[in-house]
């Protein structure tokens, strides 16, 4: 068990392209964008008076795997690339997506997704934040 703990320690925390799944499958999250400026370098202007961070993310999750209970503070939206995903509220609401298909993410509310297929779920993740706000909280 404490071996367990150190893996995953060093996994959640130390190597943040990689994280488990509650089946103990590796999900690789690769960062693909996460800044607060344009493509120009101008500084994004301010939502509410704080600074932007915009975050995009390719997620890849294994056939058959299921993602820890989340919420993100952050608006959100995905694009699933391939496979098949559906995502369950904690109070029992469920979207089943196939590929090619956009989800706007809850906000504030906690979740979890699982691959119910038998081929990588890869989807593209779009984060509107703001700077030092974590785009993903863990239960």
């Amino acid at each position: 068990m404490k071996k367990l703990f150190i893996v995953l320690f060093i996994v959640l925390f130390v190597h943040p392209s990689f994280v488990y799944s509650e089946d103990s499958e590796k999900v690789k999250s690769e960062v693909l964008a996460d800044t607060g400026s344009s493509w120009n370098g101008q500084k994004l202007p301010p939502y509410n008076g704080k600074n932007p961070r915009i975050k995009i993310l390719k997620i890849t999750i294994p056939a058959k795997a299921k993602l820890p209970l989340h919420k993100h503070p952050v608006i959100n939206a995905g694009v699933l690339l391939k496979g098949e995903l559906i995502v369950h509220t904690k109070k029992g609401q469920e979207l089943h997506l196939k590929s090619g298909e956009a989800i706007v993410e809850v906000v504030d509310t906690w979740h979890y997704g699982k691959n119910p297929g038998n081929e990588p779920a890869e989807i593209i993740v779009f984060y509107a934040g703001t700077e030092n706000l974590e785009v993903t909280q863990k239960k």
